[in-house]
């Protein structure tokens, strides 16, 4: 055995000295090699980012303003088409005898009110422009609004907004009026909209410390209050001829503004409203709104200067890896070879097992047959001692009993061995996985862990093969146990149920182990895998246990969380299908530990 051990710790140690002598040669190829690839390649891309990026950075921005301008243009149409949208179903909704009535139009103002404060004032005026009612906080009633600018401009459309004018109230505002034909007269509703709300609707858009969004009319006057400087219906310093187009961006240096004082350039992007005719006007100072590039800029400088130190760094840090990968890479093919050779072994052991089962196979029969005749000739005596019968038959019988157990384990051995067919029987899941726990329960008290079973009493019985399950669920068991090595105490819990579709039954084993990461769980199933120490696992029992589950048309599942446990699933059938059924004649219904191969074969 000594000299098989240093032939083993020979083969291990060869390949890394073979390698070993290489490696420096292999370290230094690869920091030329990542010298000469790297330097060169970085440094004509960042010049190309240098002088591409502001480009496409500006583009960026332009594309940015432009987006934001739409977007912002598309609020407040809809705000302005929702408001007239509030008149027309007031007319629509209402007859002009309750319109005209006071009383009636104040509550349906207050009912408008109550849904959208959007609205200072109502009023339904007739043709001639007078008011028929009037609900507001100015006294209105008498005025003519026949002579005003907007009700000759409603005259030729169904609805009008109009810019923002002083009027009688003597206040800066803007109108909302709809017309419509009843009676072969025209009828009016015009509501005052709130000036603060659309202020506050366009002024709420913040772009950094010099930003600001506000509306002009055609004229240039502002209808919001901007951000910086001016009010509601002074002049704006950009002049209107500024936004030609329905829409865009441009950047305006301080000559281009019409203002005394110096004034940094901006970047300012317009769009005109459809109804009524504003431009909404973003506007950013220059310097604040590219701010960002020229930081990109700067830091590309900046890394450029670094870059060959970075090359140096990157190129230590990369070829050490890569030294690293290769040396494991060679460690685990010797692991693989270890692996395949324990392979070799447990092959070799089922052939030795199958030899085993069959010479013991025949004594048995012999035994059996023997027994039988004893029995037999019991019979032509009828003058023996009935004591001394009572007490053969007793012996007999255990003598049977114990060919039958020597045959459940020979059966074992060539189920090991692969040799044997499958033998499909009813089988009690619950009395199978007690037998399991009867095996293992003092291997799991050496180390602390206890077993907790929550198995369904009206559990039914499934057709399939109870030797291989009764594998599967040692398998499990046992890697259970195992996996509490380094904890003082644990527990494993066994339940069986009724699956969720009624079409077979689920067994749950869970454990409360150290739990498997994402990578391990993704390998678990793979033959040769195994995460024990060497000499400990071959990585084969959850790679059959895994094909088992397969061949018997279930399902295994798994659960792991690191230092929480782990939990298998397995979903079975209440029939299982393909060759199984061939064996159908063996069916003797009954518990886990019926099954048995024929003596006399």
């Amino acid at each position: 055995m000594n000299d098989g051990d240093d032939i083993v710790t020979a083969s291990h140690e060869h390949p890394g000295a073979l390698n070993k002598s290489s490696y420096a040669s292999l370290y230094r190829r690869f920091m030329f090699l990542a010298l000469i690839c790297s330097a060169l390649p970085l440094l004509l891309v960042g010049w190309v980012i240098y002088l591409n990026y502001s480009k496409f950075a500006s583009s960026r921005m332009v594309d940015s303003f432009q987006r934001r301008v739409e977007y912002n243009r598309r609020i407040v149409e809809l705000f302005l088409k929702e408001r007239a949208s509030d008149l027309q179903l007031l007319a629509l909704t209402h007859s002009l005898a309750e319109l005209g009535e006071p009383s009636n139009l104040e509550r349906i103002f207050a009912v408008l009110k109550r849904e959208d404060s959007y609205f200072e004032d109502l009023g339904f005026i007739n043709e001639s422009g007078m008011h028929v009612a009037y609900v507001g906080p100015y006294d209105l009633m008498d005025k003519d609004y026949s002579v005003t600018f907007w009700f000759k401009g409603l005259m030729g459309s169904t609805v009008y907004i109009s810019d923002m004018f002083m009027g009688y109230r003597k206040t800066p505002h803007f109108i909302i009026a709809i017309r419509w034909l009843d009676g072969g007269k025209n009828w009016i509703l015009r509501a005052t909209v709130e000036t603060e709300f659309l202020s506050s609707l366009i002024g709420g858009i913040k772009l950094g410390e010099s930003g600001e969004v506000y509306l002009l009319n055609g004229e240039g006057l502002y209808q919001t209050n901007p951000r910086f400087g001016g009010k509601i219906m002074d002049r704006s310093p950009l002049p209107v001829a500024t936004f030609s187009g329905e829409s865009g961006v441009r950047i305006l240096d301080a000559k281009e503004i019409a203002v005394d004082q110096a004034y940094p350039s901006q970047v300012v992007g317009y769009a005109w409203l459809k109804e009524p005719h504003w431009v909404l006007v973003v506007k950013q100072d220059y310097a604040e709104a590219f701010q960002d590039v020229n930081h990109a800029n700067t830091l590309t400088l900046v890394f450029l200067h670094l870059s060959i130190l970075a090359i140096l760094v990157v190129a230590f840090i990369t070829t050490k890896h890569m030294i690293k990968v290769i040396r494991k890479r060679d460690e685990e093919a010797e692991h693989l070879n270890r692996q395949l050779m324990q392979a070799s072994k447990l092959a070799s052991l089922g052939e030795l097992a199958a030899g085993v089962a069959h010479e013991i196979n025949n004594p048995l029969a012999i035994i059996l047959t023997e027994s039988q005749i004893v029995r037999d000739f019991t019979g032509d005596y009828p003058d023996l001692n009935s004591e001394f019968k009572a007490e053969l038959a007793e012996s007999l019988t255990q003598v049977d009993k114990q060919v039958h157990r020597c045959n459940d384990i020979t059966y074992n051995l060539l189920r090991f061995a692969r040799r044997s067919h499958a033998v499909t029987e009813w089988v009690d899941l619950n009395a199978c996985l007690q037998e399991m726990i009867g095996l293992l329960e003092k291997r799991g008290k050496t180390k602390g862990v206890e077993f907790v079973t929550d198995l369904q009493g009206d559990l039914p019985r499934v057709l399939t093969d109870g030797s291989q399950l009764q594998q599967v669920f040692v398998n499990l068991a046992a890697n259970a146990i195992d996996a509490h090595d380094g904890k003082p105490c644990g527990t494993i819990r066994v339940s069986t149920c009724t699956s969720e579709t009624n079409q077979g039954v689920e067994i749950s084993m869970a454990d409360t182990g150290s739990g498997m990461p994402p990578e391990v769980l993704e390998k678990i199933f793979d033959p040769f895998f195994t995460t024990k120490p060497v000499g400990k696992g071959t990585g084969l029992g959850l790679s059959i246990s895994y094909n088992i589950v397969k061949e018997l048309d279930g399902v295994i599942t798994v659960h792991s969380e690191v230092g929480k446990g782990t939990e298998f699933k397995i979903i079975l059938p209440l029939r299982s299908s393909g060759h199984h059924h061939e064996n159908e004649e063996r069916i003797h219904g009954g518990n886990c530990d019926e099954t048995g191969e024929d003596l006399a074969g």
